[in-house]
């Protein structure tokens, strides 16, 4: 079915009464044929009643019957085929490959999070019988579990129109979590969003759940997400984009009569600190190494290094004038869209109009992004904060720094990131100890001797960090904790077995992991 250009709102489609816009092609920057309709206020307020009234229903299917849903989810979306792909590709240019990689990763975190709460344990469940004979007072039992907050409007990326786009990680983990769904699509891929968002409705129509599980908005105002995170019917927020976007929409939020919590992922250099060892041993290979991870996806992936230290000597220069060489060969690409194209050429003309600050990059292209690689010391880098911010695209920021204590000084100068990296032989680690220390309080991933670039969906998996890198530096968007943002504890207080929830029963029968009198265990008491 191809893309109606249209708002899907608990089940039926229908014309946006707020204006039209048109996706571009990145490649040649026209408008794409189809036309897409925006969503007015008034539509994005039944969207958000309607996820709230389905939560009273959703919230209680049983956890077993969400987890077939969700793969029945990633199998509609699976059955999109080629149709899918090609109008990502369409919207995006990130190519075919590339998107089919990124289609099974969707499909894949679906089944993931499927798992994860067919098998339960996930609730955290805590019992602490009561005990009569206490002295001086008879102790209660309490009960405690985690439940679904209740309607989460989802604002889609637009650097992954699959995976953290209409059922990307934040759907999954919300509508696995028992929380009813309201997407605010990109506008960059309006068709691919609403395809997906065909699969979902598909897939709730398959399971008699209530309609308002899962709706579907699109706009380009600000007027349509503020309207959406305002409404008295949402109960949390999650973004993925830029510090400004993730910031209004906080701040937004805060300024409710009934203020929610939002899951804003923003802004992130990623700090990459290679130590005389590595340099030593692999310079070429650090080279390539980051030559790849700086172009992937033409530079716009939020985990980008944006930031490469190592210390002054002649095996640094080599690194530097190699990783320049090499940039220089990458061909320019075409990025998402003409906003962030225009903000790439922007940002690059004030990083390289910065005294003292070299600039490196092949003949630019029309309508194309140019890997750029900017140098600089230590001391330069210090006096410029435009240097240590996010420059969404193909570039990278090389510091020389001095001695290792301007680069453990640099490492205390960064903000909140959502990656660091160390690369480094087994001495260098040891003789370092500090940095690691200083790393580990500005970002919620360290890596040792890898490249921050390429998120494993897994249980163990933090993609976060101290603001501004998140809102919220307690949660992940990435991997099952994710879960945890669209859920909270209820106690349960001097209940009869009859009225306690199944996790909560002492038969204990999902055979879930439960903390039993503060011993972890499986047994039924």
């Amino acid at each position: 079915m191809p893309p109606l250009g249209k708002q899907w709102i608990a089940g039926e489609t229908e014309v946006g009464k707020a204006g039209r816009f048109h996706a571009a092609n990145p490649l040649t920057r026209e408008p794409i044929d189809s036309e897409t309709s925006e969503a007015d206020g008034s539509q994005v307020a039944r969207a958000a009643s309607a996820a709230a009234n389905a939560f009273e229903g959703y919230r209680k299917v049983a956890p077993k019957q969400r987890a077939v849903f969700l793969r029945t989810i990633a199998a509609n979306i699976e059955a999109l085929g080629e149709t899918l792909i090609e109008r990502a590709d369409l919207e995006t240019a990130l190519g075919v490959d590339r998107l089919r990689g990124e289609r099974a990763r969707t499909t894949g975190q679906l089944k993931l999070f499927a798992d994860l709460i067919e098998e339960g344990s996930w609730v955290d469940a805590r019992i602490d019988h009561a005990d009569p004979n206490r002295k001086p007072m008879p102790k209660p039992d309490v009960r405690r579990m985690l439940i679904p907050i209740g309607p989460v409007a989802v604002f889609a990326a637009s650097n992954f129109p699959l995976a953290f786009s209409v059922p990307g990680g934040d759907t999954a983990s919300a509508l696995a979590a028992g929380c009813p769904v309201v997407v605010k699509a990109h506008p960059a891929h309006p068709g691919t969003s609403e395809l997906v968002a065909g699969a979902i409705t598909q897939s709730v129509r398959q399971f008699d759940l209530p309609a308002g599980v899962f709706s579907l908005v699109h706009g380009t105002n600000n007027a349509t997400s503020i309207s959406l995170v305002q409404d008295e019917h949402i109960a949390a927020v999650a973004f993925t984009g830029s510090l400004r976007g993730g910031r209004a929409l906080f701040d937004a939020a805060a300024a409710r009569p009934k203020p929610i919590p939002v899951f804003a992922e923003m802004g992130s250099v990623n700090p990459v600190f290679i130590l005389p060892g590595a340099l030593a041993e692999r310079k070429e290979s650090l080279a390539q190494g980051l030559k790849q991870s700086i172009t992937a996806g033409v530079g716009q992936f939020c985990t980008k290094p944006g930031v490469v230290v190592g210390l002054a000597g002649d095996p640094f220069t080599k690194l530097s004038e190699s990783l320049s060489q090499l940039l220089q060969t990458v061909p320019a690409g075409a990025l998402l869209h003409g906003s962030i194209l225009e903000a790439y050429a922007r940002g690059s003309d004030q990083l390289g109009a910065i005294k003292g600050v070299g600039v490196h990059r092949a003949a630019g292209q029309p309508n194309r992004a140019t890997p750029t690689l900017f140098t600089t010391d230590g001391a330069k880098f210090l006096n410029h904060a435009a240097l240590r911010e996010e420059l969404f695209g193909p570039s990278s920021v090389l510091v020389e720094a001095s001695d290792v204590q301007q680069m453990l000084k640099i490492a205390r100068a960064m903000d909140g990131h959502l990656t660091a990296t160390v690369h480094g032989t087994e001495a260098d680690i040891a003789a370092n100890a500090e940095l690691i220390d200083i790393l580990q309080q500005r970002v919620g991933r360290v890596i040792i001797n890898g490249y921050p670039t390429g998120v494993e969906v897994c249980s163990a998996m933090n993609h976060g960090g101290p603001y501004p890198a998140t809102t919220d530096a307690r949660s992940t968007s990435v991997g099952t904790a994710a879960i945890e943002r669209f859920v909270r504890p209820i106690c349960l207080q001097g209940f009869p077995t009859t009225a306690l929830p199944p996790e909560l029963q002492d038969a204990n029968p999902r055979n879930i992991w439960r903390l039993v009198d503060n011993r972890r265990t499986k047994d039924s008491i």
